[in-house]
Formats: C-alpha cells, sequence, structure tokens
C-alpha cells in the first residue's frame, strides 16, 4: 500500500470526499482499524440502513473512540443520526463518498462545523516514490489500480463503464444514459480547452441544458472539474470562461476517442497537463494551503496552463510536452510577467535539465512532481 500524504483530523470528525478508486476505503481500514467498519456498498447493511436510519444507534452500540461510514452518500438520511450522536454521545465518524450531489441535497451543513471535510485525489508522483514513471503515469494515470494492476488499460475501460453504470444509472443521475455516453466522448475532446457547451451540444446531439446538466453530474461525482480563468486586476482583455479537465489523465484517455488521424503528441500534451493540474490539485489540498489554481488567456491569445493564487504569492506554470523548449514557449509567460511583474515563473518539460532563463525556471516535469510538496 502506498503511503498517503492525506493527514486526518486528531480526533474531529471529517468527510473524505473522492471519486471511486482512489483508496479512500484502503486509507481508511489502514489508518483507522480498530473502528467498527458500516460499508454501505454491502447490500444487507445498505437495505437495513436505508430502511430505518435510526438503527446506526445500535451498530455503534458501547463504541467511544471513530466509527467509519464507507459510502455515506448511498444514505444520506444517516447524517441527522450521525449529527444527533456526535452532539449526544460525542462520539466521532469517519465518513467517506464518491458523490457531492446527494450529500448536498440532503443537508451536508447539518454537520456544518462538526466535520472537517477532506479530498482524496488519485495518487502522487510523490506518493508514489520510487514506483512513479511518468510515461506509465501519462498512458495510464495514477489512481491506485492503474499502478498495481497488471492490465492497467483494461483496468480503466472497466472503471468507465462501471462509473456509467452504476453511479450515473443506478443513482438515477441521468434517465438517457446513450446521450451521457454520447456527451462523455464528445467532452473527452475539450480537454484542457475553454469550454464552449452549446459546441459540446451540437456535437453530443443534444440540448445545451442538457450539456450543462450532464457537466454538474461529472463535477458531483468528482470525475470532472471546470478550471477558472484568472482575471484579478486584469488590464487587458482576458477570457472569463471556464476550462474543463476530467480529475485525471489516464481516466480522460480511456473516455477520448481515437484514431488513425489523431495526433499523438497531442494526445501526450494534453496528457502531461491533465497530469500536472491533478498533482496541484492534490498538493494544494494535502497541504492544506490557502491557494486556488486557475488558467490565463487573454483575447489575442497568450495564455498560462496554471496560475496558482493565493497567501503565498502568485505563481505561473507552462507546460511543454517536448524535450527542447524554444523562444516561443517562453510567450505566455512573458504576457504573464507584463501583467503581473511579482509572479514567480515555472516552465515544465520532457527535457532533463534543470535552469533559470530570463528569471524563469525551468523544470524536467518528472522531477518536478516528485518535488511538488516542498515546492507548494
Amino acid at each position: 500500500m502506498f503511503h498517503r500524504a492525506l493527514t486526518p483530523p486528531q480526533t474531529k470528525s471529517f468527510f473524505l470526499l473522492g471519486p471511486r478508486g482512489t483508496g479512500k476505503s484502503s486509507w481508511v481500514r489502514a489508518g483507522f482499524p480498530e473502528a467498527p467498519y458500516i460499508d454501505l456498498l454491502d447490500s444487507e447493511t445498505y437495505a437495513e440502513l436505508l430502511a430505518n436510519p435510526k438503527r446506526l444507534e445500535a451498530y455503534v452500540a458501547k463504541q467511544t473512540k471513530r466509527i467509519v461510514i464507507d459510502e455515506i452518500q448511498r444514505v444520506p438520511e444517516l447524517l441527522n443520526e450521525v449529527h444527533r450522536l456526535i452532539e449526544g454521545k460525542r462520539l466521532a465518524f469517519v465518513l467517506t463518498g464518491s458523490s457531492a450531489r446527494k450529500l448536498r441535497r440532503s443537508g451536508v451543513n447539518l454537520l456544518a462545523g462538526r466535520a472537517l471535510s477532506l479530498t482524496m485525489h488519485p495518487l502522487t508522483a510523490s506518493e508514489l516514490g520510487e514506483a512513479f514513471q511518468l510515461k506509465h503515469s501519462l498512458q495510464f494515470g495514477q489512481l491506485p489500480l492503474a499502478y498495481t494492476e497488471p492490465d492497467p488499460r483494461g483496468f480503466l475501460k472497466s472503471y468507465v463503464s462501471t462509473y456509467l453504470r452504476e453511479e450515473v444509472q443506478q443513482e438515477g443521475l441521468t434517465r438517457n444514459l446513450p446521450a451521457f455516453a454520447r456527451f462523455l466522448e464528445t467532452l473527452s475532446f475539450s480537454q484542457g480547452s475553454v469550454m464552449n457547451l452549446s459546441a459540446i451540444a451540437r456535437d453530443a446531439a443534444v440540448n445545451r441544458k442538457m450539456v450543462e446538466d450532464y457537466v454538474g453530474i461529472l463535477e458531483d461525482l468528482m470525475l470532472g472539474l471546470r478550471l477558472p480563468a484568472f482575471t484579478k486586476r486584469a488590464k487587458r482583455r482576458v477570457v472569463q470562461a471556464p476550462k474543463f479537465y476530467f480529475f485525471d489523465c489516464g481516466v480522460f484517455q480511456a473516455i477520448r476517442p481515437r484514431g488513425p488521424l489523431d495526433a499523438t503528441t497531442e494526445l501526450g500534451g494534453l496528457a502531461l497537463e491533465t497530469l500536472v493540474m491533478q498533482e496541484l490539485r492534490a498538493a494544494i489540498d494535502y497541504a492544506q494551503r490557502d491557494a486556488t489554481l486557475h488558467y490565463w488567456r487573454t483575447a489575442s491569445g497568450h495564455e498560462v496552463d496554471f496560475v496558482l493564487y493565493g497567501a503565498d504569492g502568485l505563481r505561473a506554470i507552462e507546460v511543454k510536452h517536448t524535450d527542447t523548449l524554444r523562444g516561443a514557449d517562453f510567450h505566455g509567460l512573458k504576457s504573464f510577467r507584463e501583467e503581473y511583474p511579482m509572479a514567480a515563473c515555472t516552465i515544465l518539460y520532457l527535457g532533463r535539465k534543470a535552469s533559470i532563463v530570463d528569471d524563469v525556471e525551468i523544470r524536467p516535469a518528472g522531477d518536478f512532481l516528485q518535488q511538488l510538496p516542498t515546492w507548494i
């Protein structure tokens, strides 16, 4: 088992949210081996507590330590009982979940101030340690089983179909599964691009409102995210629409259709950009930094892939899928620094040499990702 960088609170209850397959259950079992474990994926347990949430008290009778409830979103009504037991018996709970939709609709705010919220991401390069291989991560992503299964490609195909079947169909998030499948494939062509909902709707043969709903489903399942544009104190006209990313570069590659006309270099560039994005998100969350992640793009086309903005300052990161950098590769960062002279600028590439050129830090991508916790 890989050592995860996530640090749980010592005594307080907390939610642990994250997509299926990121290792939440394994981490909880290893971290709290003595805790009663209520698995809502178990059909008998699920049926019993769904019929009568008050039975939860019998499950935790005489307990004075933590209680784990896995996949809490399957019976969100249990939150009322959790709230009561936290208040009345001073019990502490670990509540894992892979869907924010039902929890939000069912009143997670009931536990506001009584339970922290943590997020588990795919494995990071630093967590993988010596097992980390940049080429493998770019092709298959960094979900734990993508590194441990003998057939990672088959695992990813199964992962995507499992989400379609279990999370979307069984949870009743959409009645039109074929349309949702078409939307997923169409959206994969917008990976790392500014979102155009009307164009996605046209290509997927669905209406625009349905596309908005489907994007919301992906965000609720933590399978995708909209990356906001950085617009603070902009002097020139900038793009304000968000970009879209699937949460893991291996999942993106599994969803994205490809054929003989697809450019391998383009897919490789998108995979590297996605890998950097998911690593930055994890590093910010795990280090509990007061920072937000953005992208920046002017109306004239100058762009920076990622902008970190927070109490620690302003940082701009450009990602290049190339072994050799050229002058044109620095144009986006140069334009950004003209706008924000205080920004620390970094460019990541596939070469092996680290250096500094015109106050821009140049780093090999693999080395940077492995050292990211100290950089962030």
